[in-house]
């Protein structure tokens, strides 16, 4: 979920992503409404070491879906079996960015799936996969974008990203951000995104590249694999982690993936560190299955 870094660019920004297209039927206001008794019920239930509690949000796909159809959902699941217990998923209406703050620290669940690796605000796991940013094309795209440095990136008609995202950066960086943001907004039907945090409906952002409302999109692979695989007529290429800024900083565009737990669980995260290999082979199962490109985490030492 990138979690890290999009808290990071919230604090930077106030501009994020609002779960704006719901992939399931239970609406907003019945989240809201079942969402504070489930709370305070599960702050003040003992410890119960035969189940793990997965901090989740209802309607982010294709993380995590109310009806457990997010590949985030279907790794907790296996971790959990890994773990020797049972699932239970801690949903939350709020989009996964909120997870830490409004669930992990109060103690309403145990783990968060899809953490940056090394995020300061908890204690990560060895990762269990690598993700990368991709360039989306159509497969018939005359355009050859394999890097940010690709002079077929001028030649493009609209380009999708996502603000407060590595692509913002470098979209500044090559001198195509303003040609593009006015389209970027209206992706999100140019909501005010003034402290709130307001989503680039990812499947939207897919199906305009398909349909040839626009030429690229650049976005996280995790979150665009799945309807990148389902349209049959796209592309993804996998963006080069080694791009700079002009002060000669580096911008990352490949992010190592963990579990979080709150920094006092030191015992919980030694006992999924020992689970993680167990597993691998299912999680990978997983991300594969989801058309993800990924990196398989280097052998531990």
């Amino acid at each position: 979920m990138l979690l890290k870094f999009r808290a990071e660019q919230d604090a930077f920004s106030a501009a994020k992503i609002a779960g704006t297209v719901f992939a399931v039927g239970v609406s907003v206001a019945a989240l809201v409404s079942i969402y504070p008794a489930f709370a305070q019920e599960a702050a003040s239930t003992p410890v119960d070491t035969s189940t793990l509690r997965v901090c989740a949000a209802a309607n982010e796909a294709p993380y995590s879906v109310m009806d457990e159809s997010g590949y985030e959902n279907k790794i907790a699941k296996v971790l959990a079996e890994a773990l020797n217990r049972k699932v239970q998923f801690v949903w939350s209406p709020k989009p996964a960015i909120y997870a830490v703050r409004d669930q992990l620290d109060k103690n309403l669940c145990d783990v968060v799936i899809g953490v940056d690796t090394g995020d300061e605000r908890v204690l990560t796991s060895h990762p269990y996969y690598k993700a990368s940013y991709v360039f989306v094309q159509r497969t018939d795209s005359p355009l050859k974008i394999d890097s940010w440095k690709s002079p077929d990136l001028h030649k493009a008609g609209k380009i999708s990203f996502v603000q407060g995202t590595p692509a913002d950066v470098m979209m500044n960086e090559v001198d195509l951000y303003n040609d593009n943001i006015n389209y970027v907004s209206s992706l999100t039907n140019f909501k005010d995104k003034r402290n709130a945090y307001t989503r680039v409906p990812p499947q939207r952002m897919i199906g305009e590249v398909a349909d040839k409302t626009a030429d690229l999109a650049v976005a996280f692979a995790p979150e665009v694999a799945r309807y990148v695989k389902s349209s049959g007529a796209l592309k993804m290429t996998l963006v080069p982690d080694d791009n700079v800024r002009s002060d000669g900083q580096h911008v990352p565009f490949q992010f190592d993936q963990s579990v979080a737990v709150r920094k006092s669980d030191k015992d919980l995260l030694a006992a999924i560190d020992k689970a993680l290999p167990q597993v691998q082979s299912k999680i990978e199962a997983i991300l594969t299955e989801e058309g993800i490109p990924f990196v398989s985490p280097p052998p531990r030492t």
